[in-house]
């Protein structure tokens, strides 16, 4: 019975043993997956160099490693601020960040959670590049040269998070708006636009008709100076009564049968017509 009794002892012991083994080993490494890195703190302080990928021994019980995401991260952030023409321009970026996998100790030192990050780094630090950005220009040229806005803008932040191990992969803007009384103001100014347009073509279409007006008075005058020319010369009265005869006939009304022209003294030679052969 003494017997039983020890051995059944000797086996709680053996199992007790073994169960601290199997506790001391689970505490005494951590595996570290692709895109992470792990801080590890022993008694609360954080030492240095980051665990990457892999697998890590680590004292047990007393040490804890927080592991950080080094993939990229996107989170939304809104900003204001003031143009040139101190105009109010609101703004919405979409930040693609990650975190410096050499630096991720002094992020843990620094800030802690990745939404400590986001909240007291990259918030903060998109509203001031944004005001960098948008002091430079206009509300309009904000508007109309969004490119060279995000550029600037970019340049801006990436040179601010780069201090706090924060890798800015990408921006984008979201949405870009503006005061309402800007908006009535490019309203009025797009309407006032499109009437002088519309004057200036009123100006010059009304420019060409009298353009066209001088030009048909001067081929009048050069016809009329032509004929005058032509009447004077010798010759020119049968031209005259021939163009009597033909306004006669194209008028429609009773011509005579005979016409007599030219029976004057300046005439050399009398002009007879018989016009009942011409209708004929």
């Amino acid at each position: 019975m003494k017997n039983l009794q020890l051995g059944s002892l000797q086996s709680t012991i053996i199992g007790a043993i073994l169960a601290i083994l199997v506790l001391l080993g689970l505490n005494s490494f951590i595996i570290i997956n692709p895109g992470q890195a792990g801080v590890i703190s022993i008694l609360g302080k954080a030492t240095d160099g980051a665990f990457l990928e892999g697998i890590h021994l680590k004292p047990p019980f007393i040490s804890v490693v927080d592991v950080y995401d080094l993939t990229v991260q996107k989170f939304e952030v809104p900003a204001e601020s003031s143009t040139k023409d101190l105009q109010t321009l609101t703004a919405r970026f979409a930040i693609n960040f990650r975190l410096d996998p050499i630096q991720v100790v002094q992020v843990r030192r620094t800030q802690g959670t990745l939404e400590n990050i986001v909240a007291k780094i990259i918030a903060p630090q998109t509203q001031e590049s944004f005001k960098i950005a948008a002091a430079r220009r206009t509300v309009e040229e904000a508007i109309t040269r969004r490119s060279e806005l995000k550029d600037d803008f970019d340049a801006a932040l990436g040179q601010r998070l780069d201090k706090y191990g924060i890798i800015v992969s990408d921006t984008s803007v979201i949405d870009l708006t503006f005061s309402p009384e800007f908006a009535k103001a490019v309203e009025e100014k797009q309407i006032a636009e499109q009437r002088a347009q519309r004057a200036v073509y009123i100006a010059r279409e009304a420019e060409q008709e009298a353009q066209a007006d001088i030009n048909r008075a001067k081929g009048r005058s050069e016809a009329q100076r032509l004929l005058a020319e032509t009447l004077k010369a010798q010759g020119g009265q049968l031209v005259l009564q021939k163009e009597s005869i033909e306004a006669w006939k194209s008028g429609g009304a009773q011509m005579p049968k005979v016409l007599i022209v030219g029976s004057d003294s300046k005439s050399n030679v009398p002009f007879l017509l018989n016009l009942g052969d011409m209708q004929n």
